[in-house]
């Protein structure tokens, strides 16, 4: 089944959402998502958005606090950018219905670590899922805008889907080939622009804070098509997700304690109950989150303990209650009460600060395809993300998008019919043996855990690059003799991101923000400009 669209948006995020949104004024939307519209990585942000709104912040100290958390590698033009737009952008938010905490009639603003000032608007301790309801119900009440759930993108179409193939200098995207898992069926998605805001990669990890769908497809199908892809060597692993049993764990996904608790007076402790991180960075527990992920790192490794404590009883059960409800009762639903006990945490891995390489409007290097969110790669991180800026980047990203999308939606000819094959899948069969997925799967998780985590050596990332090698071969043999699913797809995608992350990390021979290697330990920075990667087999 062949479908048309004037833009096609995969992914249901903060990014995707309010793009749609803005460009629904003026053409007409497909939105996919792999599940159900409102899971994504921003449904499970707890903190907040950072941006300057207080008397006593400025943009300057913004952006001074974004680029010293990113080590050196941000660039200055897109922190600038999500910066002086976010103001704007949270008053849009407010009109489109989102309910932000306030006190005595203001904006109630938390501090994470890393910044200088109480700056993160935020909706108590469920900012992304306030923020996605708002979205969603505009997004529900608009008719340009037409959303498919339990569909999976599997690769985009370019020239060398079309027919006949061409082979070009330059690469432009017509649309995507998605998977409708309900009725396991391909469709052809035929577009005029297409925008990639697929989420993160959190899924190649054994912890992460991330939802079952962040398995990078985006960036892996942007990779498969030639996009260029930049910085992925930069994983970072949020400090604080609660220590639980594997068994305990919804879907393989840690929960998230949100930096916001440290922002408000919460301390990092020893199991034995000793406060570490003053040995580690003068702000202590308030230090960006590369430095405090190591320190826990290295004080577990240090004492051969599973996890150390987060103490945030000095705050007071009512303000606990007030400021942090979902964290108090998601404690208390596991026996512990957070307003006498403190709270077992272990650093899991929550961001990916890589992706596809785009300009200050989300333009990708390949015609007509655009990329926002998490999959992007703005040089707004660096090589460290400040807390509380991801939403921030989509939101500004989103907009500048939809802008410039407004002016030049008309002047694209849609790519006749005819000329996009519908998807091939002869030759292929059922699998009858789904259990080589998982075992891959879990292989993975493994792998990119024990040998490219927060500490890694070269020894480290050349075993893992030969092990996921053959991962990756024998995935694509497996895909290309078996009908497509779900879970095969993100398979795919998992092992080409962590194909990805291991071959930008052996790139980078230095230590730098998220990235730390024993062979080069000393934080000296010798490799000042970005890792890029593109896909040679692309013609």
């Amino acid at each position: 089944m062949k479908l048309r669209t004037d833009i096609l948006v995969i992914g249901s995020g903060i990014a995707g959402l309010s793009y749609a949104i803005k460009a629904a004024r003026f053409a007409k939307v497909m939105l996919i998502t792999k599940k159900e519209q409102a899971e994504s990585n921003t449904n499970y942000a707890q903190g907040g958005i950072a941006t300057v709104t207080s008397a006593d912040d400025s943009y300057d100290l913004h952006i001074k606090d974004t680029l010293e958390c990113g080590a050196g590698l941000c660039h200055t033009g897109a922190v600038e950018q999500i910066v002086k737009n976010g103001p704007k952008l949270i008053n849009e938010l407010i009109q489109l219905g989102v309910k932000f905490s306030k006190e005595q009639g203001k904006l109630d603003l938390g501090r994470e670590g890393g910044h200088s000032r109480k700056r993160i608007v935020h909706a108590k301790d469920l900012t992304g899922r306030e923020i996605e309801r708002a979205l969603l119900h505009n997004i529900s009440r608009n008719k340009n805008i037409k959303v498919l759930e339990h569909h999976t993108a599997i690769d985009l179409i370019t020239e060398h889907n079309l027919k006949p193939r061409k082979r070009t200098g330059k690469i432009n995207c017509y649309g995507a080939y998605a998977y409708d898992e309900l009725n396991n069926d391909i469709i052809t998605i035929i577009s005029k622009l297409t925008v990639i805001c697929t989420g993160g990669i959190g899924q190649v990890y054994l912890h992460t804070t991330n939802p079952a769908i962040a398995t990078g497809d985006g960036i892996a199908i942007g990779y498969r098509a030639g996009c260029l892809i930049g910085n992925m060597e930069f994983v970072q692993f949020h400090p604080t997700s609660l220590y639980e049993k594997k068994s305990e764990r919804k879907n393989g996904q840690s929960f998230l304690i949100s930096e916001a608790l440290r922002g408000a007076g919460a301390i990092l402790k020893t199991k034995s109950g000793e406060e570490f991180m003053f040995k580690y960075d003068p702000r202590g527990s308030l230090a960006p989150r590369d430095i405090v992920a190591r320190a826990i790192d290295n004080e577990m490794k240090k004492h051969g303990d599973d996890f150390v404590y987060l103490d945030i009883t000095a705050l007071g059960k009512s303000n606990i209650m007030n400021k942090f409800p979902n964290i108090y009762n998601k404690c208390l639903s596991i026996g512990l009460n957070i307003a006498k006990d403190m709270i077992p945490v272990v650093p899991a891995a929550h961001y990916i600060c890589g992706g596809i390489v785009c300009d200050l409007d989300g333009k990708t290097s390949l015609g007509n395809l655009y990329v926002l969110g998490e999959s992007a790669m703005t040089g707004v991180h660096g090589a460290n993300r400040l807390a509380s800026n991801s939403l921030l980047e989509a939101l500004v990203y989103a907009d500048k998008a939809a802008k410039l999308c407004c002016g030049g939606i008309t002047k694209i000819k849609h790519k006749p019919s005819s000329l996009v094959p519908e998807w091939d899948a002869s030759g292929t069969e059922n699998a009858e043996e789904w259990i080589l997925i998982s075992q891959n799967r879990t292989e993975i998780k493994q792998i990119m855990s024990n040998y490219v985590g927060i500490v890694r050596s070269n020894l480290r990332l050349h075993r893992a690059l030969r092990r996921i090698q053959l991962i990756k071969d024998e995935t694509e043999s497996f895909y290309k003799r078996t009908k497509v699913s779900r879970e095969l797809l993100e398979l795919r995608n998992m092992v080409q991101i962590s194909y990805l992350i291991i071959r930008s990390a052996l790139m980078r021979k230095e230590s730098r923000g998220l990235h730390y290697s024993t062979d080069y330990p000393n934080l000296k920075r010798t490799f000042e400009k970005d890792t890029v990667i593109t896909n040679k087999t692309v013609n």
